[in-house]
């Protein structure tokens, strides 16, 4: 007779971490020069000196808010020119999409920052409190003792620290890094930068260290848009079941009536996981290809004895052809093919459209707007002024000189509003708005017309660069 009063189970099961195991090999060392590289770049980047002349910032990369200007080594953008920033991210993303196509989710488990940052947590982790054996005795006791204590203190402590560093490479990226420094430590830094500090300390300790694999399974979009990327050619990691079914124990007396694959199910290349999946069951959204499971599988084929690649790198185009007994196509023919070649060529193309405007961009930039209240003004001689607002644009870190002429009919003549010259000065990266007034005399041609067209050159006096903007010069339209 049941129960009436029985407590249902609950829906809800708690989540049990996941703590990875330390492995060795080919794939976990890639992992540890690329995690060196990209946080070396991160955090050093800010303090590379950079002489870009007077007046200028020496930082040689800086995103400059307040004057509205990025740069980057020997090269500066200006806010007009975000045409940069947009390819440089239409590039990021067909280079995303090629890394798929070849290798599947490879830009996951290599260089994506939440795996970055979270290798550098398991990393302190492992080094305070142990090996994933320990570490799992350790979040399964429930006592809390001494011991207990210390060793997380230390480890959220550790973790805090990375998270502080992180933050404050951030804001050194938008500020001169060595005067931000001393800003920051003496409190007179705006609070903007502390703000960002602290919001970017607390999601990288989150996400690094509590969260993990939970951003990449349940926050992070890609996993559900990469099938799209792939197809039955593309290389990604798998298990050779046909190889390694029906799996069983390693036994000293090998029983010969119970034939056996080479998969002793030791779980390895489960334990060294950091989704916690089990590549055996099959393609996983889940699966990050990192390639741990390779090393931790490796060594254990070593250890007893059989060939290495019983979860390697796969296609699923190969798959029947070594259930046949044939070999595999060669890697080169999975990542040269015409998907891959395609998002290459776009990529490139790209590329070298933004290295051409790069080379091909002016020194120096003009815009020029017809004042249109009034269009035009009668002058108490008869004769007919247009007016203008110019822009003059100057790129360089120092002060130029720039002259003004007109071409068009012979007998217009320009002035500039505040100097009797046609020349004036641009400080250094600054741009200056001049009034240009361009004058028909009373009886010429282009002062009874409605409309001559006319061209306003500026010429820099210190390089002889010029541009020039073409416009319109509006008459009386005698009848």
């Amino acid at each position: 007779m049941s129960d009436n009063n029985a407590t249902p189970p609950s829906l809800y099961a708690a989540r049990e971490p996941v703590f990875p195991k330390r492995v060795t090999g080919a794939f976990r060392n890639l992992k540890w020069v690329i995690m060196l590289v990209a946080l070396g770049i991160y955090y050093l980047t800010p303090w590379i000196r950079w002489d870009r002349g007077p007046q200028l910032p020496d930082q040689a990369v800086l995103i400059d808010l307040a004057n509205r200007r990025f740069y980057f080594f020997w090269i500066e953008i200006w806010s007009h020119e975000f045409y940069f920033v947009a390819g440089l991210l239409i590039m990021a993303g067909l280079g995303l999409f090629l890394f798929t196509s070849a290798l599947g989710r490879v830009w996951c488990g290599y260089a994506c920052p939440q795996t970055v940052w979270t290798d550098l947590f398991i990393l302190v982790e492992r080094w305070i409190e142990g090996d994933r054996n320990a570490r799992l005795r350790l979040h399964r006791q429930k006592k809390w003792d001494f011991r207990k204590a210390r060793l997380r203190v230390t480890k959220y402590v550790s973790w805090f620290l990375i998270g502080l560093a992180t933050g404050g490479a951030w804001v050194f990226y938008f500020a001169d890094a060595p005067t931000l420094l001393v800003d920051l430590l003496t409190g007179q830094a705006h609070p903007v930068a502390y703000t960002t500090m602290l919001v970017l300390t607390a999601t990288t300790f989150f996400f690094g260290g509590i969260a993990r694999e939970q951003i990449c399974i349940y926050a992070c979009p890609w996993p559900r848009i990469q099938a799209a990327m792939m197809d039955e050619d593309t290389l990604t990691i798998g298990y050779r079941d046909w190889r390694g079914e029906p799996r069983g124990k390693l036994r000293k007396k090998q029983d010969d009536s119970k034939e056996t694959g080479d998969c002793i199910d030791c779980m390895a290349c489960v334990n060294v996981c950091p989704m916690g999946i089990d590549i055996r069951d099959g393609q996983q959204m889940e699966c990050i290809t990192c390639g741990l499971c390779i090393d931790a599988c490796d060594d254990m084929m070593d250890k007893i004895g059989k060939p290495r690649g019983l979860i390697d790198y796969l296609a699923a185009s190969d798959e029947p052809k070594e259930r046949a007994g044939n070999p595999p196509r060669p890697v080169w023919s999975h990542i040269f093919r015409f998907r891959t070649m395609m998002y290459t060529a776009l990529w490139s193309l790209v590329g070298v459209g933004l290295v051409f405007a790069l080379f091909i961009r002016p020194e120096i930039e003009m815009t020029v707007a017809p004042v249109r209240n009034p269009i035009f003004v009668t002058m108490s001689d008869g004769s007919i002024r247009n007016t203008y607002e110019v822009r003059l644009l100057n790129k360089h870190g120092e002060d130029r000189p720039f002259r003004m002429t007109l071409k068009g009919d012979p007998s217009l003549y320009i002035q500039l509003e505040g100097t009797p010259y046609e020349t004036v000065t641009v400080n250094a990266n600054e741009t200056l708005l001049q009034k240009v007034h361009v004058i028909a005399p009373r009886h010429s041609e282009p002062a009874a017309m409605e409309r001559v067209d006319i061209r306003l050159w500026v010429e820099d006096l210190t390089t002889g660069d010029r541009a020039h903007n073409d416009t319109v010069f509006n008459g009386r339209a005698d009848k």
